[in-house]
């Protein structure tokens, strides 16, 4: 791992917040999360028990939408903001089992994610790994900081999954999407995914009231035309904006493929 920042002024992993990388760590299953984190969690299991299944479906999009873009779309360079607690099959390692050489800059702003990734993203020989310390809305420390890793003349592939609920208000998260985008090239790609309550209804929408009532960062709904919005003028990849699992499914899951709450896709600039 080389780029990320030195430790001075670095904040303190807080135990007595829960926050969003590690709620999402225990609905995987994972154990990189605390007392107040699995609490949250619990929460959200009892009012929309779906939750785990929605987490898991969301990162098996990040595996088949990277191994598209590396296999399919030949992109060598990756800006993952919103990483979150590495697990298997990151972005990296996704992108170098199809291309060893792919180059990855990997953006969150949770100390935890920090020192794991210092850990365990490591790079293939021909490859490279970047850490950078930012929050999602500080555009500029994201582009500048990874400038010095990815070639900006070239294609890029922008990874921004389950990101933009964080950032509530409209015309904010467009700016930011917009800025992103005019930062890489034409032939660079933008994936999202986006919770929504269109399929789950209220059961959804109690579960986001109740995390936000915990919650440091407050979470945001979309509805399928809002969240187009953020995609406008990108040409979209088929199958379009759709529920995760129906994103070019493997064809082992085809036959198990049902509808949840969490949406996204890939748009080409």
């Amino acid at each position: 791992m080389t780029g990320d920042a030195g430790d001075e002024g670095r904040p303190k992993i807080d135990t007595t917040v829960p926050h969003s990388a590690r709620i999402w760590n225990y609905w995987l299953g994972g154990k990189d999360n605390y007392a107040v984190d699995r609490q949250a969690g619990e929460q959200t299991i009892a009012v929309l028990p779906e939750i785990v299944d929605i987490a898991r479906a969301s990162r098996e999009f990040l595996v088949r939408v990277v191994r598209y873009l590396a296999a399919d779309a030949g992109i060598r360079q990756f800006l993952d903001i919103g990483t979150g607690l590495p697990t298997v099959n990151n972005t990296h390692e996704v992108a170098q089992q199809v291309a060893p050489e792919s180059r990855v800059v990997y953006v969150d702003n949770d100390p935890l994610v920090l020192a794991h990734a210092r850990a365990l993203l490591t790079s293939s020989r021909e490859g490279a790994t970047q850490y950078i310390e930012a929050d999602a809305r500080d555009v500029d420390t994201i582009l500048e900081g990874a400038a010095g890793m990815l070639d900006f003349t070239r294609p890029v592939a922008i990874t921004m999954l389950g990101i933009l609920p964080f950032i509530g208000d409209d015309d904010a998260a467009k700016a930011i999407v917009t800025r992103l985008l005019a930062a890489v090239p034409v032939g660079s790609y933008l994936a999202i995914t986006h919770s929504t309550s269109e399929v789950s209804g209220e059961r959804v929408i109690e579960a986001v009231r109740q995390w936000n009532m915990v919650a440091p960062t407050p979470y945001r709904l979309r509805g399928p035309e809002q969240i187009a919005v953020l995609l406008e003028g990108l040409e979209l990849i088929e199958p379009g904006l759709v529920p995760c699992p129906r994103w070019r499914p493997d064809s082992r899951d085809i036959g198990e493929v049902r509808d949840m709450d969490e949406f996204c896709a890939l748009g080409r600039k």
